[in-house]
C-alpha cells in the first residue's frame, strides 16, 4: 500500500468489549479523526462455527451481547471524536475473517493485543496474531496500556524492502509533528560473539551498512525536508531486542514484515513476531506494495 493511501483510508477495528479491545477502539478513533476518514467497528461472535450446537435462544443472546459491545464502542468513538462517522457490523465468523470482509483495499485494520480469551501470560492473543499474520492490509496492533505521547515515530529498516514502511512512518511523523527515528540493527557473524569486532572486515561492513541505510532514507529527507530524522545503524546480538527496547520511547513502530507463506505456524518473520509480542507501543505492519 502506498503511504499516501494509508494516510486517508478508513479504519476497521475489532472489539470484543475487553479493555484491550476498547484501547484499540480509542486508537482507531484518534487515527480516523487525524485522517478525516470513517471508522468501522466489527464484533466477531464466531457463532457460525458453532451453529449446529446453538439453539435459537442461544443465538439471540449472542446477538444481544454483540449489539451491546458494538454500542459501547460506538458511544466511545462518538464521545472522543464527534466528527468521525462510525458504523458497526456484527459478524458470525472468526475475528480475522470478519475484519478482512469489512476492509476495503485502502483500509487499515486495528486490533488490540489481547482480547477476552486465551492465556493472560501471552502478550498477543491468537486472534490478533492471526490478523497480523495473514492480512493483505496494513494492520495496527495496540497494546492494552496507555502511554504518554513521546513525539517519536519509529521505523524499522533492514533493506530496500522496507522503503514503503519507512515512507508510511515518515508521513505519520510529519503529520503529527513528531520526530522520525530510523533504526537498523544487524547481526554480523552471530556465532562468534565478541570476536566479530576484531575481524578486519568489520569496519568496512559497518560503513557499507550505514551507507546503504542512508540511501534508503535519503528520499524521505528530500520529500519532507522539515522532518527531524535520526538514523541509528548498529550491530546487535538480537535485532528484536534492539527494536523492542526502542519502543520504550516511541508513540508507534512501523515495520515491513517478512512473511513466509510456507512456514509452519505463524508466517510472520521472527523479528516482527517478537516485536508484536513485546512492543511497548502500537505496532504498524505495512505489507509490501
Amino acid at each position: 500500500m502506498r503511504s499516501d493511501v494509508f494516510l486517508v483510508g478508513p479504519l476497521v477495528v475489532g472489539t470484543d468489549g475487553s479493555p484491550g479491545a476498547l484501547r484499540a477502539v480509542r486508537w482507531a478513533t484518534s487515527e480516523a479523526a487525524a485522517r478525516g476518514t470513517v471508522l468501522h467497528v466489527v464484533h466477531a461472535t464466531g457463532a457460525g462455527l458453532a451453529s449446529p450446537y446453538l439453539s435459537g435462544e442461544d443465538r439471540r443472546r449472542i446477538a444481544a451481547f454483540g449489539a451491546t459491545v458494538l454500542d459501547e464502542a460506538a458511544d466511545l468513538a462518538h464521545q472522543m471524536a464527534p466528527s468521525v462517522a462510525v458504523s458497526t457490523t456484527l459478524c458470525e465468523h472468526g475475528t480475522a475473517s470478519c475484519l478482512f470482509a469489512e476492509a476495503t483495499p485502502d483500509a487499515t485494520v486495528v486490533v488490540g493485543s489481547r482480547g477476552c480469551g486465551g492465556f493472560s501470560s501471552l502478550l498477543v492473543g491468537s486472534d490478533s496474531l492471526q490478523v497480523a499474520s495473514h492480512s493483505n492490509f496494513p494492520v495496527v496492533v495496540v497494546p492494552a496500556e496507555d502511554r504518554e505521547p513521546a513525539g517519536v515515530v519509529l521505523a524499522a529498516v533492514k533493506d530496500e524492502r522496507d522503503a514503503e514502511a519507512l515512507r508510511v512512518a515518515a508521513r505519520l511523523a510529519a503529520r503529527d509533528g513528531a520526530e522520525l527515528h530510523v533504526v537498523s540493527a544487524w547481526v554480523f557473524f552471530e556465532n562468534v560473539g565478541t570476536m566479530a569486532a576484531k575481524f578486519e572486515g568489520t569496519p568496512r561492513f559497518v560503513a557499507d551498512r550505514s551507507r546503504a541505510i542512508a540511501e534508503i532514507v535519503e528520499p524521505v529527507r528530500v520529500e519532507l525536508p522539515s522532518l527531524s530524522v535520526t538514523e541509528r545503524v548498529l550491530r546487535a546480538g538480537s535485532v528484536s531486542e534492539v527494536l523492542v527496547e526502542a519502543t520504550d520511547e516511541a508513540d508507534l513502530i512501523v515495520i515491513g514484515p517478512r512473511r513466509h507463506p510456507h512456514h509452519v505456524g505463524s508466517p510472520l518473520g521472527h523479528v516482527a513476531h517478537a516485536v508484536l509480542h513485546h512492543s511497548r507501543c502500537p505496532v504498524v505492519l505495512v505489507p509490501a506494495s
